[in-house]
């Protein structure tokens, strides 16, 4: 739970403290791959850690990523310039990419099924608790200490974590020689680094249709093709092909690429609609998004329970629902509808996350044995950072365009002529409120109508994870 907290802590206190890092560093150009670095390198060796635990074992892996994820927290805080700091975050991200799928795989190695349905309740307030405290604390540390410090607090728990694993981990590992499959990693890292950087770089250096967008996803293609000929051919392959062809994972990780597409297009807009359009403190903004960290755990710790009572299909359909729910919230919001409906689309939007996702790792973990269980977690976890990529490119790419496409049809008449850029002044009350009247009444009506298309897209997503779920086999634990 300590490396847990670590890992889930990491992306609320550091969002806090970047207007201050930029302030002291320059390159706001550079602001998105702060975050972007981190995830890349996440994403990537996530399923190669997943594997490594297969073959030696959670301790050595684990302990590993979280020495290599401190020392690129301590760099970070030594950042001289914004690129420093995404060079560290890469160091940082590849130690992370361990921390989740192993921490997740040694609760499913040490309890019973009926344990593990209980116990995944407290992994999941982690990410509450975290979700509450990131932004209070990496407020604080900005203002009281400096920045540098939102880096290095996760120094203390490192430690401690790694600690607590050296002394009360004890595994039993089969002492025998394993052919790695490095060519396989290989590939799955050009593949997926590939990927994941034009999708966030494209629309914005290079147009989706130009050579460079071409090239980039040739490259992904063809070396994720290859990586699947490889794995078919491996000895031990990194990704075991075999585990996809059980129903129910093959759905549970589907249904979470979906799910982390509706969670970026809601994390990373409501505060623009909530702050741009029906002109609230960031503060609020804040409150509105932290209604989805209560729901998520409170479902979670039901989830178990419901899950050994019901089972996984039953627990899997309420979740969708719930997802539902919260999604037609947010399609059917208006700038006069006011924040608190912002905050309860996002608190259901967290019971469906809390709900589904639970069970998924209760399922997938009940599925396989102990040689398969790390790859086959870390396959979900992969899932869903993919479709958290996915999702900020996809759903960024519609609200940029539809907010274009209306300031080009309505913005010729008004002084200034509006751009993309000048909705950024909509987020700061001053700025906003030096805007004539017929500007920001342009800038908020364009806003209002792009996000409303985003949401529209959140809701559609919702729907696509209940139709996957509905093909769930029925399964209660055993």
């Amino acid at each position: 739970m300590l490396a847990m907290f670590m890992g889930a802590i990491e992306a609320t206190i550091v969002s806090t403290a970047m207007p201050a890092i930029v302030g002291e560093l320059g390159g706001f150009s550079l602001y998105s791959w702060v975050f972007s670095a981190y995830l890349l390198m996440n994403s990537v060796t996530v399923l190669i850690y997943g594997k490594l635990a297969d073959l030696f074992g959670r301790k050595p892996v684990l302990l590993f990523g979280l020495t290599i994820f401190m020392i690129g927290s301590i760099l970070c805080g030594f950042s001289e310039n914004m690129e420093m700091l995404i060079l560290f975050r890469l160091i940082q991200g590849f130690g992370a990419g361990a921390v989740m799928p192993i921490a997740t795989t040694i609760v499913g190695d040490i309890y019973t099924t009926e344990e593990r349905a209980k116990i995944q309740g407290y992994l999941s307030s982690v990410w509450g608790i975290s979700a509450i405290l990131g932004p209070a604390i990496g407020g604080l540390l900005v203002e009281f200490a400096s920045w540098q410090y939102v880096f290095w607090v996760n120094i203390p728990l490192g430690i401690l974590s790694m600690l607590g694993l050296w002394m009360f981990l004890h595994e039993k590992i089969e002492k025998k020689s394993h052919e790695i499959d490095y060519i396989g990693a290989i590939l799955i890292t050009i593949g997926i680094s590939s990927l994941m950087y034009i999708l966030v770089e494209g629309g914005h250096r290079w147009k989706w249709i130009s050579f460079p967008s071409a090239a980039f996803f040739m490259v992904s293609f063809a070396a994720i093709t290859l990586f699947v000929i490889n794995e078919k051919r491996a000895a031990e392959p990194m990704m075991p092909f075999s585990i996809w062809k059980e129903k129910s994972i093959f759905i549970a990780n589907i249904v979470s690429l979906t799910t982390g597409v509706m969670l970026i297009g809601i994390s990373s807009f409501l505060p623009a609609f909530v702050q741009g359009v029906m002109e609230e403190s960031p503060i609020v903004a804040g409150f509105a998004l932290t209604a989805m960290s209560i729901g998520w755990p409170i479902a979670s710790t039901f989830a178990g329970r419901i899950s050994l009572a019901k089972g996984y299909r039953f627990t899997c359909m309420a979740g969708g629902l719930m997802l539902i729910v919260g999604g037609t919230f947010f399609a059917t919001m208006t700038p006069g509808a006011g924040p608190l409906w912002a905050a309860v689309g996002s608190f259901f939007t967290g019971v469906g996350m809390g709900l589904t996702s639970t069970a998924f790792i209760l399922l997938i973990q009940g599925t396989v044995g102990w040689q398969q269980r790390g790859i086959a977690t870390a396959s979900n976890m992969f899932m869903r950072n993919l479709g958290n990529t996915i999702g900020a490119a996809l759903l960024g790419g519609i609200l940029n365009s539809r907010f274009m496409a209306y300031l080009e049809k309505n913005g010729t008449g008004v002084e200034g002529k509006p751009t993309l850029e000048t909705a950024n002044v909509l987020l700061d009350a001053k700025d906003r409120a030096a805007l004539p009247e017929n500007v920001r009444a342009l800038l908020q009506e364009g806003l209002t109508l792009s996000l409303h298309t985003v949401y529209i897209g959140v809701l559609l997503f919702a729907l696509i994870s209940m139709a996957l779920i509905l093909f769930l086999p029925k399964k209660k634990p055993a």
